[in-house]
Formats: C-alpha cells, sequence, structure tokens
C-alpha cells in the first residue's frame, strides 16, 4: 500500500522525476520524461504496480530523512540495534538519458539491508522480460523500454520480482544504479557513482546558491525553487503542474486528474517567482516556452500543452489501477486542453508585460503575436467558458476569466506602439471592466461573484486586486476578501468554491486550495493587515512536509495533503508571498516585481 501524500520526497534531473516514501521505497517514476509511461506505478495501485525499495531488515529500524543542504539529493537514515546505514538517493544531471542512484552507507556498526526491485512498463501492466548479462547488470526490456540494474550486490529473481539481501558495515558504500535505455540501443552502462554524486551536488548547490533571498524564510523559498527547477524540462523550458498523476483531491473521489503538463494559468506567477528569487534564465526560458508553444492559430490556443509544447493530450483511463486509496479512476492526459478558458489570454499578455518590465529580451515577434491574439480575443471575450477550474459542467461567464480578458486588453494598451491601436485596446478594455462590475457583483452583498447572475463565491476572486483590475481599497474588493474569508474558508484555509454548489458537473467535495490560501495572505498586504499575512503565510509554511514539499490541497479535518505532488502552483505561491511580505516587512529592501498594474476604479 502506498503511503500518505506527504510522505514522499522527489528527486530528479530535470527531464523527470522519482517519489521516494519514507519506508525507501521508489513508488513512482515516469521515463524518459514527466509525461512518459510510469514503470513505477504503486503509488497508484500496489507493489505488483511497480515499486524499488530498499530498507533495513526488520520492523523496528527507526527512519529519519532530509536533503543534503540546498539540493534534490535525499538522504534517509536507518538506525538499528546493531548500528545505522544511510540511503542516498539522486539522478545525476548529466547523460544522454535519466537514471536513478541510490548508494547504501554503513555509518555505524552494520545493518542488514534488503531491496526489491519490481519493474511494471506502461504505468503498472506490462511486465518486462528480466536479462542477467553478467553478476553486476540485469536489464528489463519490453517493447520501446529497457532499465539496467547495476550493482555489486547479489541480486536474484522470484516472482517477477528481484530481490537482494546484504549487510552494510560502518564505512562501506554500496552503490544500485538503475538507468533507462532505448531498448533497440546498446545496454546503458554503469557509471563512477561518488562522481556522479559530487556533480549532482555542485550542480545544485551552485543553483541555490544564485537566489537572491535572504533572512527568515530563506531556507523554505529555496526549497521551493529547487523544486519549482525540478519540475522544469530542461531541453525546452516548460514546467510541469506536478510529477504525478491522479492523486485525488477527495480520498476515494473522482476528482483524479493528470497533471504532468504545463499550464498557461501558471504562467505569470511563475515568471514572477523565478524574476523575484533573481532567476532570469529561468524566467526567460519559461517566457519563450510559452510562445512557441502558443505559436500558430489563436482559435486553437490551448490551456495546457506537453513538455515541449504538445498539443494531443487526450484523456484515457487505466482500468488495471486501482488508484490511490481506491480513488478511481486513474486517469492518462488531460481532456481540459481543449476547454475554452478566458483567462489564458491575460496570462499571455501578462507575461509579455511582466517579462518586460523584468528586464528580459523581447522574444522574436512578441508584439505580432499578441496583436494577432487580441484581435481574437475580442471577439470572443463575451462568450461563456470552462474557467481557471476548468469544470466540466456547463461553460459559465465566470467574473475571473472576464478580468484576465480585460487584463489582456489593459496591458497592451500601456506597452502598444501605435497611438492608434493603443487607443483601440484601452476601449476594448474600459468596456470589459465595465461588464465585469455591472454583471459580477452581487448588489445586495456588494461583493464579487464566480459568475453572472450566481450567488456563490470563488477563490480565484483574490486575484482581481493583485491584477489591478481595482484597487484593494475599492469597498467591493474589501467586500469579496471579507464574504470568502467568512464563507469560503474552512479551518482557515481557502477552499475554491462552495464544495456544494455542483459548478464542475462533478460530485461535490475536495480539500483546500493552497495556492488560494496564499492568495488571501497576498490580499492581506494589499489591505495593510501585515500581521494576518504573516499568521497565515506561517500556518501554510507548517503545511509542508517535512522535507518542505506541498501538494495541490490540503484537508484540514484528516490533517493530510491532498492532491498531484509537489505541486508548482502551491510552490510559486509560497514564494511569492514569502517575498511580498518580505518587502511590505522591510521596505528598504528593493522591490520585487509585483503582479499590479495602475489602480482604476469603475
Amino acid at each position: 500500500m502506498a503511503g500518505l501524500i506527504e510522505d514522499y520526497a522527489m528527486i530528479g534531473d530535470c527531464r523527470t522525476a522519482a517519489l521516494i516514501g519514507r519506508n525507501g521505497s521508489i513508488d513512482w517514476f515516469c521515463c524518459p520524461r514527466f509525461d512518459s509511461s510510469a514503470c513505477f506505478a504503486g503509488l497508484l495501485g500496489t507493489a505488483d504496480n511497480g515499486r524499488w525499495i530498499i530498507s533495513a531488515r526488520g520492523r523496528k529500524a527507526k527512519v529519519s530523512r532530509r536533503y543534503r543542504g540546498p539540493t534534490m539529493i535525499l538522504e534517509t537514515e536507518f538506525k538499528t540495534e546493531t548500528g545505522s546505514a544511510r540511503l542516498i538517493d539522486f539522478m545525476p544531471m548529466n547523460g544522454d538519458y535519466p537514471s536513478i542512484v541510490r548508494i547504501v552507507e554503513g555509518m555505524r556498526g552494520k545493518v542488514a539491508m534488503q531491496m526489491e526491485l519490481v519493474l511494471r512498463f506502461d504505468t503498472g501492466f506490462t511486465i518486462p522480460w528480466v536479462n542477467k548479462l553478467n553478476d553486476m547488470t540485469h536489464t528489463a526490456t519490453a517493447g520501446p523500454m529497457m532499465l539496467a540494474l547495476h550493482t555489486p550486490v547479489a541480486v536474484n529473481g522470484k516472482d517477477m520480482r528481484s530481490y537482494a539481501h546484504f549487510t552494510v558495515h560502518q564505512g562501506e558504500r554500496v552503490p544500485f544504479i538503475l538507468a533507462y535505455g532505448p531498448s533497440h540501443l546498446a545496454v546503458p552502462q554503469p557509471f563512477e557513482t561518488e562522481e556522479a554524486l559530487a556533480a549532482t551536488e555542485k550542480f545544485w548547490r551552485e543553483w541555490a546558491a544564485a537566489a537572491q533571498v535572504r533572512g527568515k524564510w530563506a531556507d523554505i523559498i529555496v526549497r521551493s525553487l529547487l523544486t519549482l527547477k525540478a519540475l522544469t524540462y530542461r531541453q525546452t523550458g516548460g514546467i510541469v503542474a506536478a510529477v504525478t498523476t491522479s492523486l485525488p483531491e477527495l480520498i476515494g473521489g473522482t476528482r483524479n486528474w493528470d497533471y504532468r503538463y504545463c499550464w498557461l494559468r501558471d504562467a505569470t506567477l511563475t515568471l514572477l517567482a523565478f524574476l523575484n528569487a533573481g532567476y532570469r534564465d529561468e524566467a526567460r526560458h519559461w517566457q519563450n516556452w510559452l510562445l512557441r508553444a502558443v505559436a500558430g492559430s489563436p482559435q486553437q490556443m490551448q490551456t495546457l500543452y506537453g513538455v515541449a509544447g504538445e498539443r494531443q493530450l487526450d484523456e484515457w483511463e487505466l482500468p488495471w489501477l486501482s488508484g490511490y486509496e481506491n480513488s478511481r479512476p486513474v486517469r492518462i492526459g488531460n481532456a481540459a486542453a481543449k476547454q475554452l478558458q478566458l483567462d489564458v489570454y491575460g496570462e499571455l499578455a501578462d507575461v509579455l508585460a511582466q517579462a518586460g518590465k523584468g528586464g528580459l529580451p523581447p522574444p522574436p515577434r512578441r508584439t505580432e503575436i499578441r496583436n494577432i491574439f487580441l484581435a481574437h480575443l475580442e471577439k470572443i471575450w463575451k462568450l461563456p467558458d470552462e474557467g481557471i477550474w476548468e469544470i466540466r459542467g456547463t461553460p459559465r461567464h465566470f467574473v475571473y476569466s472576464k478580468a484576465m480578458a480585460w487584463v489582456a486588453f489593459d496591458r497592451a494598451s500601456k506597452s502598444e506602439a501605435d497611438a492608434r491601436r493603443r487607443k483601440h485596446w484601452r476601449r476594448i478594455a474600459n468596456k470589459v471592466h465595465a461588464d465585469v462590475c455591472r454583471n459580477g457583483v452581487d448588489r445586495e452583498r456588494g461583493c464579487f461573484v464566480q459568475s453572472y447572475g450566481s450567488k456563490d463565491l470563488d477563490a480565484s476572486l483574490l486575484q482581481l486586486a493583485p491584477v489591478g483590475f481595482l484597487p484593494p481599497t475599492d469597498r467591493r474588493i474589501r467586500k469579496t476578501v471579507a464574504e470568502i474569508e467568512k464563507h469560503l474558508t474552512y479551518k482557515g484555509l481557502v477552499l475554491r468554491y462552495p464544495s456544494k454548489s455542483g459548478v464542475d458537473g462533478l460530485p461535490p467535495g475536495e480539500g483546500a486550495f493552497l495556492a488560494c490560501s496564499f492568495w488571501l495572505a497576498d490580499n492581506y498586504l494589499l489591505l495593510g493587515r501585515l500581521k494576518d499575512a504573516i499568521r497565515l503565510f506561517r500556518r501554510l509554511v507548517r503545511l509542508c512536509n517535512d522535507v518542505g514539499l506541498l501538494s495541490e490541497e490540503y484537508d484540514p479535518a484528516g490533517r493530510r495533503m491532498l492532491g498531484n505532488f509537489p505541486q508548482a502552483f502551491s510552490h510559486v505561491a509560497l514564494v511569492n508571498t514569502a517575498l511580498n511580505i518580505l518587502h511590505h516587512a522591510a521596505p528598504r529592501r528593493p522591490q520585487p516585481v509585483v503582479r499590479r498594474e495602475k489602480k482604476r476604479k469603475s
């Protein structure tokens, strides 16, 4: 059985990643890319669907773990009655293809260890053919996939699994390498694990040292930045929303989606997180990935893409997997890619505007691309859409979607060189703004609502002030924040929308959305409520697991994480909120780029 979501840590090489439980079991690993099929899928089923566990023998071992400083190298320590051993897990940053290295180091006395390797290709379905090449190398092959296990430890097979038992003494280091290669090519060769470890540590420490982050919360900010870097596909600059698919938003429920893709929804806030922390190259690569991904007809702009900009992300279900804690179905692909979400046009325009403010060099054809997409948005902004939360019910006129359409025209009106076109974009922006203020406000309560004609609230409304739609001093903004505090929080954390609203056409029920909870802290700052912002931020930081990772959602009642993991949107929100608080608390510090435009009233 898989562990709790918060029991996992991540290692990665900026091509793919693996999740390792507290017990030393790798229960999720897709290869060779984030969105490839998994060869360890025990997270969404059982051990028979694939895992790789190395641990101390017996049940009396005490286990602790940590990352080795500001790196993505995980160290798990097993303490037994006879001694202690450390398991060092990492993925080398060099090499043509991904590999996982596991080194068992004897720390004190001696420790009896065990290894079990269960390889199942095609996300837990295909049993590969295992072949012993020599005393140190075994291969597993099926179709186009091949994995080679290199280790000096004697490995035996039984019941379609590979086993090893060994004892590690103080001062000894026992290596294991699991290397991927296409099955039609030569078997991946072993390499010097100590050199790979040193090079990997050097890479991550040097990258982390470039962060322009100081003072309190620096460690947790840098850990979130490292997580975002590890979620980046280095060949293209695309950033996946999470490593996993189908971790449920409600245990036993059907809200199980594939998040191993890149969302335009996250674009601006991700760009700001990197810019604010001093990572201009990462911000530039993300901007350039975005423009390459959306290149083409504006009518075909998608809400999400593959890590290289792929558009065909057809959704289907895997009936052979029981799902995380029996949460079915398990899905591959994401049908939301074909939805109409008007907010992505605002994200595209805002990224270009914020990149310019941050001093990034303009990408080729920036103005032409923007104007083509704005001309299309001018024709469709009045349409209902599926919204930021990608509802699978009837499209609506979502207030956040309309507000982000305003963002698109507003940003263009301030950066367009042609006076005639600039005036035109401003006229459209004013028209959209008036439409939202006329139709998106509950007149009785004086607050914005989820969609035109609705009484429901929505956490996305917390972005109205940060994007500059209205100043935080506006009574409608203040009332919206107050109503969300009163009616859309559970045990102090923010829900996306009322759980019984049925807005998304799915059975009700999910956890609190962590990114939205950070947004509430941002609004506290804008309202001058610094102490409230710090109090909420500190609570959210305490929800990180023992190695500083966050999922998409949190269940305050069950006190456990929910949703895909680790979640880029949650870590982006943590970074931006932390830097905003530090700026407010220390006004002499250089002001970070803020996602806020000139204030205006309607």
